[in-house]
C-alpha cells in the first residue's frame, strides 16, 4: 500500500512522503524474523563449549585465492571466507565452477570439533555481477532515478536467489554512501546525493537481500556498507590525493543528518552485518572508532548483528600490524576481512588477548554476535546441509529474472532533452544509423563490478543485450539498422542514435577531477550531426558529466547510467513502449566548476535540477 502510493505521487512529493513515512515509523512492514538476540540463549551455550582458538577463528576472514590449503579452515577454526571482486575458482567461472568450490569450502568447515558452519560472502552489488550468465541490474545510482522500493526489493530478491544458486550465504551489500561530489570514483553505488533515496532504498534492498525469514534457502545475509561518511571525504584527503578512503571532514550533527541515515533505516530493516569504511571521521578512520562502532552504532542504534572490515582496511590504521588489530578490535570490529594474513591475524589477535591488550569480554561479545546471525541464518539447525541447492540453476541469469532488470532499467533512465518530439521513435521509420563506442559494448553497459573488480569493456558478461541489437530486436522488418563505432556514414539515415560515455571502474580507480566527455564520444556525435539528421544520445555513465558542449547537438538526450546487462529496456523507452519516468537523484553541474554541486550548495545553479526528469 505504501509503495502504491509513493509510486502514484510526483517525484518530489513521493519523496517528501516517504522519508516522513520512515521517520514516523509508519507503514512498514513488520519484519517476520526475530530480532538476533533472540537466538542468545542458543548462542551463548555454544560460546560456553569455545576455545580462544575457535572463537579467534570465527572472527576470522580469509579470502578464497589465500586458501592455498583448504585445511585451514579446520586448523585456524575459520569462521568465513569470501571472494573479493578478482578471487574465482581456480576452475573457472561459470555457475557450476562456483557452486562445486562453495560447496567444497563449506564442507570442510563441518569437519571441525564443534561444526560451526562457514560464512561466505562476495560483493553481489548489481546482482550476482562476478559469475558468468548472472542478471546484472542497473548500479545503484539508476536505481535512485528509479525511485521504486518495491522494485529494489524484487532485485534484491532475485540477486539473493542467483547467489543462494551458488551456495553462497552473504552479499556485501546494499551500499547507502551519500555521495557528495560526483568526481568520487564510487558515485554510482549511491542511490542519491540527499540522504532520502538511500535511507528508503536501503531499506528496500535489506528486506530483499534477507526475506521476511532470514533462514529460508533463498534469503542471504545482506551488510550495509561502507560505515559511515565513505561519499563525503575531501578533495585531497584520499589516495593520490583525491577522495577515495580520503577523511570525511564534517562535525557530527552533519554526519547524522547526512550519512547515518542509511543505517538507521537498515538497522530498523534488521540487517546482520555492517562493513566500516576505510574512510576517516575529522582524522579517525572508522575501522577505529569506538563512538561509531559501539557507541552510536551498537549502543544507541541498537544494532545487533556483526561488524565486518573492509579488504585489509585495518592495515590502514596507525602502529603496527598487532596495535591496528588491537585498536580496531576494541573499537568494536567483530570479523576482519584479512584475504592473504588470516594465519597472522589469526595468531596476532590470540597474542594480543594472551596478554590482556584485548579483554576476553571483548572476543565473547564479538563471536556471540556472529553466533547469533548464523543461528538467526538456520545454519545450525539439524536440517542444515552445506551443500548447494542446485535446483536453483534453472532461474539463475533466466528470462524471468532478466524481465525484472529490463524493468528496472526502463525506470532508471532519465531524459535530459526531447526536442521536436524527437523521442519516442517510429518501429517503422526506414533507417537508424547506431554510433558511439558503447553501442555495441556489453562491458561499458554494466560498468566497474562486473566479472572483475574493475570491469572491462567488450564481451565480458554473456546474456545480454547491447543497445546495437536491442534496437535491432525492436525495429521493423523493414527498417535497416547501420553502424557505425565513430558515427559517421549516417548520410541520408532517418535518424541517428549514439551511445557514449564513461568505460568501466571500481574504487581506487575511478576518482576523476575532469568529467568532461572523452573526445571520441564527442567525436561520433559530432560526425552523426554533420549528417543533417536529428540525433539521439545515450549517455552511460557512473555520475552526471559535463555535457553541456555537445547538448545542443543533441535532439534527444537520455541519461541511462550504467544500465547493466538487459539492454533491451533501453529500446523500450527509445521507441515508446515504456515512458521515460525517471528522475534525477543527483544535481547536473554545468562545468567542472560547478563541482561539488548538490541540493543546498552556495548560488545552486545547475544544468539540471536534483529531481529533473521529462517524459512523454
Amino acid at each position: 500500500m505504501r509503495f502504491q502510493l509513493i509510486r502514484a505521487l510526483p517525484f518530489a512529493g513521493a519523496i517528501l512522503v516517504a522519508i516522513l513515512m520512515i521517520s514516523a515509523g509508519i507503514g512498514r512492514p513488520i519484519p517476520k524474523d526475530k530480532p538476533f538476540s533472540a537466538y542468545d540463549p542458543q548462542a551463548r551455550a555454544l560460546l560456553a563449549k569455545m576455545t580462544l582458538d575457535e572463537k579467534v577463528g570465527q572472527m576470522t576472514q580469509a579470502e578464497l585465492s589465500a586458501l592455498k590449503d583448504m585445511s585451514d579452515i579446520q586448523k585456524y577454526y575459520l569462521g568465513s571466507v569470501f571472494s573479493g571482486g578478482d578471487s574465482d575458482p581456480k576452475s573457472g567461472n561459470t555457475i557450476q565452477d562456483w557452486t562445486d568450490t562453495i560447496d567444497q569450502v563449506t564442507a570442510e568447515a563441518l569437519k571441525t570439533r564443534l561444526a560451526i558452519p562457514l560464512l561466505y560472502g562476495i560483493d553481489a552489488v548489481h546482482g550476482h555481477n562476478n559469475i558468468l550468465g548472472a542478471t546484472i541490474f542497473p548500479h545503484n545510482i539508476g536505481e535512485g532515478c528509479a525511485h521504486n522500493p518495491e522494485l529494489v526489493r524484487k532485485a534484491a530478491r532475485i540477486t539473493a536467489e542467483e547467489i543462494r544458486a551458488t551456495g553462497i550465504n552473504w552479499a556485501f551489500g546494499p551500499c547507502v554512501t551519500v555521495p557528495q561530489d560526483i568526481r568520487w570514483g564510487r558515485s554510482y553505488e549511491g542511490y542519491g546525493e540527499i540522504p532520502k533515496m538511500p535511507a528508503l532504498l536501503g531499506e528496500a534492498a535489506v528486506e530483499g537481500f534477507q526475506g521476511e525469514d532470514l533462514a529460508s534457502p533463498l534469503s542471504v545475509l545482506a551488510c550495509a556498507k561502507h560505515y559511515v561518511g565513505d561519499g563525503g571525504t575531501t578533495m585531497g584527503t584520499g589516495l593520490n590525493h583525491k577522495l577515495d578512503q580520503g577523511d570525511t571532514q564534517v562535525d557530527e550533527a552533519t554526519l547524522r543528518k547526512i550519512h547515518l541515515q542509511g543505517y538507521i533505516t537498515t538497522v530498523r530493516a534488521g540487517v546482520g552485518s555492517i562493513m566500516p569504511s576505510y574512510n576517516s571521521w575529522n582524522g579517525t578512520r572508522c575501522s577505529a572508532s569506538k563512538k561509531l562502532l559501539t557507541d552510536i552504532l551498537k549502543n544507541e542504534l541498537g544494532f545487533e548483528g556483526f561488524l565486518i572490515s573492509d579488504y585489509n582496511a585495518l592495515d590502514a590504521l596507525p602502529g603496527d600490524r598487532k596495535q591496528q588489530i588491537e585498536t580496531s578490535i576494541n573499537a568494536g570490529m567483530d570479523m576482519v576481512m584479512v584475504p592473504n594474513k588470516h594465519r597472522e591475524f589469526y595468531n596476532d589477535l590470540k597474542e594480543l588477548v594472551q596478554e590482556g591488550k584485548v579483554p576476553m569480554s571483548r572476543i565473547d561479545d564479538a563471536v556471540l554476535r556472529i553466533l547469533r546471525v548464523k543461528f538467526a541464518m538456520g545454519l545450525m539447525a539439524k536440517s542444515y546441509s552445506p551443500q548447494a541447492d542446485r535446483r536453483l540453476w534453472k532461474t539463475f541469469g533466466s528470462p524471468e529474472h532478466r524481465a525484472v532488470a529490463r524493468e528496472m532499467v526502463r525506470q532508471s533512465m532519465v531524459l535530459l532533452k526531447n526536442d521536436h518530439k524527437t523521442l519516442p521513435i517510429s518501429k517503422n521509420v526506414a533507417r537508424i544509423h547506431v554510433g558511439g563506442k558503447s553501442a555495441d559494448d556489453i562491458g561499458n553497459q554494466c560498468g566497474g563490478w562486473t566479472i572483475s573488480w574493475q570491469g572491462a569493456s567488450g564481451d565480458v558478461m554473456p546474456g545480454g543485450t547491447t543497445i546495437l541489437a536491442a534496437i535491432r530486436n525492436t525495429v521493423s522488418k523493414n527498417t535497416k539498422v547501420t553502424f557505425s563505432k565513430d558515427g559517421t556514414g549516417a548520410e541520408g539515415a532517418t535518424l541517428g542514435v549514439v551511445v557514449v560515455g564513461e568505460t568501466p571502474y571500481a574504487e581506487m580507480r575511478g576518482d576523476r577531477t575532469d568529467l568532461t566527455l572523452a573526445p571520441e564520444d564527442v567525436t561520433a556525435i559530432n560526425n552523426m550531426k554533420s549528417a543533417g539528421i536529428p540525433v539521439v544520445v545515450i549517455l552511460f555513465s557512473g555520475r552526471p558529466m559535463i555535457i553541456e558542449s555537445v547538448l545542443g547537438k543533441a535532439d534527444a538526450f537520455l541519461a541511462a547510467w550504467l544500465p547493466g546487462t538487459e539492454g533491451q529496456g533501453v529500446a523500450d523507452v527509445l521507441f515508446g513502449d515504456y515512458k521515460p519516468t525517471g528522475k534525477l537523484t543527483f544535481s547536473w553541474p554545468r562545468t567542472m566548476a560547478q563541482v561539488p554541486l548538490h541540493v543546498g550548495s552556495p548560488h545552486y545553479d545547475p544544468l539540471f535540477r536534483y529531481g529533473y526528469g521529462l517524459t512523454y
